[in-house]
C-alpha cells in the first residue's frame, strides 16, 4: 500500500471512529423506534450514548476501492475525551491511534509510523465531537433519512452526507437496532466508489480503559512520519 493510500483509508478509520464514537452502548433499552422520524430517531441515538464514557466492541470492515478489496477485524476501544484505538486481528499488530494529541497509524513491516495532528483530524472530521460526548447527529449529518435496513427485519437506518465532506463523501449510513437505539454498522460511501462498511458486535458500555490504552510507542527503530491529513 502506498503512503497516500494508508493515509486514505485512515481516514476512513477516523470518520468511522468519530461516528461510532455516537455508539457508546446504552445501559437501558428504549421502547422501539419503527415509525419515528429521522430527526426522532437520531436524538434518540443521541441521547443514549451521550451518557457515556468509554466503549470495547468488535469490529469487522470491509473495504472496496482504488484497486482493493479488503476484510479485516479486531477490537475498538472509545474513551472521552476524543480518544480512540483499533487493534486489528486480521492483519496482527495493525493498530490506529488517537490519543487527543495525535493519530497514530501503524501496520506490523511498515517502514515508518505515520502520524498527524489531531487538530488537523479535527478540522477535516466534524464528527470528533461525538467523543467528546455533544452527539448530535442531525448537525454532523445533513439531509438525514430513515428507512427500513434491509438485513434487519426489525432494524431501520439513518443515512447522511457529513458536514464538511461534502468533496469526499457521498453518503454515511448508519444501522439502529429500534431495541436499544444502538448504530450495530456503518456505511461511508465515498464520491469516487470507494465503499467501506463496519460492523461492531460484543459492545461492552462503560469498559474499564486505562489511560495507558492510548499511548503508543513506536517499535524500535521505525521513524515516525508526519503526514497531511487523509483528504
Amino acid at each position: 500500500m502506498t503512503r497516500a493510500q494508508a493515509a486514505r483509508r485512515s481516514g476512513c478509520v477516523l470518520l468511522a471512529g468519530f461516528a461510532f464514537g455516537a455508539c457508546l452502548y446504552a445501559q437501558r433499552p428504549s421502547p422501539p423506534a419503527q415509525g419515528a422520524s429521522a430527526l426522532e430517531l437520531a436524538q434518540r441515538v443521541d441521547r443514549h450514548y451521550d451518557r457515556l464514557h468509554s466503549l470495547k466492541a468488535q469490529f469487522s470492515e470491509t473495504y472496496a476501492g482504488l484497486g482493493m478489496n479488503r476484510a479485516e477485524e479486531g477490537t475498538l476501544l472509545l474513551s472521552k475525551p476524543g480518544r480512540m484505538r483499533w487493534d486489528y486481528n486480521s492483519p496482527p499488530g495493525k493498530v490506529f491511534l488517537l490519543d487527543g494529541k495525535y493519530g497514530w497509524f501503524y501496520t506490523p513491516g511498515a517502514p515508518q509510523v505515520q502520524r498527524v495532528a489531531a487538530r488537523e483530524l479535527d478540522d477535516l472530521r466534524s464528527p470528533l465531537r461525538f467523543l467528546l460526548g455533544h452527539t448530535e447527529l442531525e448537525k454532523e449529518l445533513t439531509g438525514l433519512k430513515v428507512a427500513p435496513d434491509p438485513s434487519h427485519p426489525a432494524g431501520l437506518v439513518l443515512t447522511g452526507q457529513p458536514r464538511g465532506q461534502e468533496q469526499r463523501v457521498s453518503r454515511v449510513t448508519l444501522a439502529v437496532d429500534p431495541a436499544s437505539d444502538a448504530i450495530v454498522a456503518l456505511e461511508i460511501d465515498e464520491t469516487d466508489g470507494a465503499v467501506t462498511r463496519f460492523t461492531f458486535t460484543a459492545q461492552q458500555p462503560d469498559a474499564p480503559v486505562p489511560p495507558e490504552t492510548f499511548r503508543f510507542t513506536p517499535p524500535q527503530g521505525i521513524p515516525v512520519v508526519d503526514s497531511p491529513p487523509p483528504v
